[in-house]
């Protein structure tokens, strides 16, 4: 599946200082979310499906990435 990313609104955590070493997130079609390096916006982008994304954040927030 190709995702078109040309359209997508880009944000960083509220938590970010402002700084380009960040991540920033795009909600996309069909519940697709993107992720990508602020530094490089016109890079690759990392694209999760909905589950995966729900799995991705779930176990970012528990600390769970080693298990």
């Amino acid at each position: 599946m190709i995702i078109d990313l040309s359209g997508a609104r880009w944000f960083k955590s509220s938590r970010s200082i402002g700084g380009k070493d960040c991540v920033e997130v795009a909600h996309l079609s069909e519940g697709m979310v993107g992720v990508r390096d602020s530094k490089n916006p016109t890079g690759p982008a990392l694209i999760f499906t909905p589950s995966d994304w729900d799995t991705f954040t779930d176990r970012l927030a528990k600390g769970t990435f080693d298990q």
